[in-house]
């Protein structure tokens, strides 16, 4: 456009900012639109560049980056070592677990002459007597269906109450693996036995017979020793 002469800078582009916004409402009062006055049209802000996810998390970046930086560095570095082996004189010792259950030491059973406690009473088997066929005189007495096996024991309270010791809490096993009960009936024939139902005090000692009626060809193995009919009771080897 052709500037006229005389007319000041200002002032045309006052007209042309003027001629702009009257082609603006005419344009929108073709398409329908509400025309506001020139004063009131308002110029849209630009809308801000939105930034990426790293650019927003810096530091969040900068973490990342160093996490993979020492990760690559240990990938590459972690074959560079030697495998270490051990020296020459080196040993490696054996397990336990090695040694066979055959060169461990077998548990000894305590035998003829052993103190051994089961509950309140102490035991100590003294002697057996075996192949014994009558008990009593020939008015009072019993013959065996066997023989009679006597086993002389020593029997001591080392409790703090009085305790009954009888001979039928008491059992013997034989080499074929049977258990015979004592025999109390036989031992009543027997003077001094005090294996039926004796009484001990605490601290008191008694000397007693146990009877057991078994085959002519039974061999005596153990003796299961007990202080009452109920307890776990303990073994004394007689082979």
């Amino acid at each position: 456009m052709a500037r006229s002469r005389g007319t000041d800078p200002s002032q045309q582009a006052q007209q042309a900012y003027e001629q702009a916004q009257l082609r603006l409402a005419q344009q929108q009062a073709q398409n329908g639109q509400p025309q506001l006055p020139p004063q009131y049209v308002v110029q849209l802000a630009p809308v801000p560049k939105k930034k990426n996810f790293f650019a927003r998390h810096k530091i969040f970046t900068a973490l990342l980056v160093i996490v993979v930086l020492i990760a690559l560095s240990q990938a590459f570095s972690g074959g560079d070592k030697p495998a270490t082996t051990p020296g020459a004189g080196a040993t490696s010792a054996a397990p336990a677990d090695d040694i066979p259950a055959d060169d461990a030491p077998a548990p000894t059973t305590p035998g003829i002459g052993s103190v051994v406690a089961d509950g309140k009473f102490e035991f100590t088997v003294n002697s057996l007597e075996p192949g014994v066929a009558h008990i009593g005189d020939a008015t009072f007495g019993v013959d065996a269906q066997g023989q009679f096996l006597l086993v002389h024991v020593t029997v001591t309270n080392i409790g703090d109450q009085a305790q009954y010791f009888d001979s039928s809490s008491q059992k013997l096993l034989d080499a074929q693996g049977r258990t015979h009960s004592a025999d109390s009936t036989a031992a009543v024939y027997l003077p001094d036995s005090n294996s039926f139902l004796t009484s001990i005090n605490p601290g008191n000692t008694v000397e007693g017979i146990i009877v057991f009626d078994v085959p002519a060809d039974a061999s005596p193995a153990s003796l299961e020793l007990h202080d009452s009919p109920f307890s776990g009771g303990v073994t004394v080897a007689v082979s």
